[in-house]
């Protein structure tokens, strides 16, 4: 009788070759899914209403229609969503070092981004309190920490996110006292700084670097070709936390937007909270989206990411988009920075009927809206 017998020996290599597939199949996996790449993908994120972000103590809650912002989805591509991405007409790539200033890392990056928003709501209040005629009066509440710069002992100290609150016992608010404070002390000097890590106190010793090695120093002081003269700092990129406060505690506003970050929706919080303020509402019933940044005195900045929050927009049906009006240099070494046309250009693309409007204020907006018919039933 003939029997098929497996040679003892490929018994023995079986094993060997199941490792050598699981080897694969790990590395395989790391590569494909793990490692990180230096690219981040941008792609259309959602179309918010604004008024759930928005509370107002005493304010006017009536929106026959909808305010909302626009965002775009960031991800740290990986291989696979890398090649995804090449095949979707709605996805940019872009190096990391397009978004990361020199020396950030990505949590660096993140926390200043959370910072943006926060110093973005700060200016869409105040610009809405003065359209509105809301007497109000800024809070410093301290410095936070951007960035801490490659070389300097902060670096081993603080972190993106601290609050400066002291520095040898001297408090501290603005970033303009904490400059003039360390003007006094010399390169090398230890001082004592106290700050805030989220909910807790701390304090460290950290040795002031010279800035002016940096370009972080006062450049002016080269003086016909010599070097800069020694500017001592801590090493870090700071900026003012303010409040703005209503002298009327009812017309307080508070704006919570959750884990949105950057400065992009400053126009849309301002005209939130503008409606929030006065009787009429200016809404008149239509469902409108825009984006872009605003400073205190109105004025509205250019944004990125402007043809993925057009896709964002129409798929939540809106029907009005502002858009930041394009920026222009008169000096043509820099190439124009493109809202509006690229915004009306993605419109026509995706087939939207969303009429996109050109701001260069906030009062563009209103007087836009203003002159709306309210919208039928």
């Amino acid at each position: 009788m003939n029997e098929n017998r497996e040679n003892p020996k490929n018994r023995l290599a079986r094993p060997g070759r199941l490792i050598v597939i699981a080897a694969l199949v790990v590395i395989a996996w790391y590569g494909l899914i793990i490692m990180p790449t230096n690219y981040v993908v941008l792609q259309p994120g959602t179309a918010e209403a604004v008024k759930p972000m928005v509370q107002v103590k005493e304010g006017y809650s009536e929106e026959k229609g909808t305010l909302m912002l626009t965002t775009v989805r960031m991800t740290y591509a990986n291989a696979i969503s890398y090649v995804l991405a090449l095949m979707d007409s709605n996805a940019d790539i872009l190096n990391k070092n397009q978004l990361f200033r020199s020396g950030e890392s990505q949590s660096d990056y993140t926390k200043r981004q959370e910072f943006v928003m926060t110093n973005s709501q700060s200016n869409a209040i105040e610009a809405a309190y003065k359209k509105a005629g809301v007497p109000f009066h800024t809070e410093y509440e301290g410095i936070v920490v951007l960035q801490t710069l490659q070389g300097f002992p902060a670096e081993q100290a603080l972190q993106a996110g601290d609050r400066i609150l002291e520095v040898n016992g001297t408090a501290v608010h603005r970033t303009e006292a904490l400059l003039d404070l360390l003007k006094t002390y010399h390169v090398g000097d230890r001082v004592s700084v106290t700050y805030l890590r989220g909910d807790k106190e701390k304090t460290a010793r950290i040795a002031l670097g010279d800035l002016s090695k940096s370009g972080q120093g006062n450049s002016s002081a080269t003086n016909g070709g010599k070097q800069p003269a020694p500017h001592p700092g801590l090493g870090i990129a700071p900026a003012d936390l303010v409040h703005v406060q209503a002298d009327d505690p009812g017309k307080q506003v508070t704006v919570n937007a959750g884990d949105i970050g950057g400065p992009s929706a400053g126009l849309m919080f301002s005209l939130e909270i503008y409606n929030r303020l006065v009787p009429e509402d200016i809404t008149k019933g239509y469902r409108i989206a825009g984006t872009g940044e605003i400073d205190p005195q109105g004025n509205v900045g250019v944004i990125g990411g402007i043809r993925h929050k057009i896709v964002a927009a129409d798929r939540e049906g809106a029907e009005i988009f502002f858009s930041p009006k394009d920026l222009v240099f008169d000096n043509s070494k820099y190439p124009p920075i493109l809202n509006y046309s690229d915004a009306v250009d993605q419109a026509r693309k995706i087939h939207s009927g969303m009429k996109v409007v050109p701001v260069k204020t906030m009062d563009d907006a209103l007087n836009y809206l203003r002159n709306l018919p309210p919208k039928a039933p």
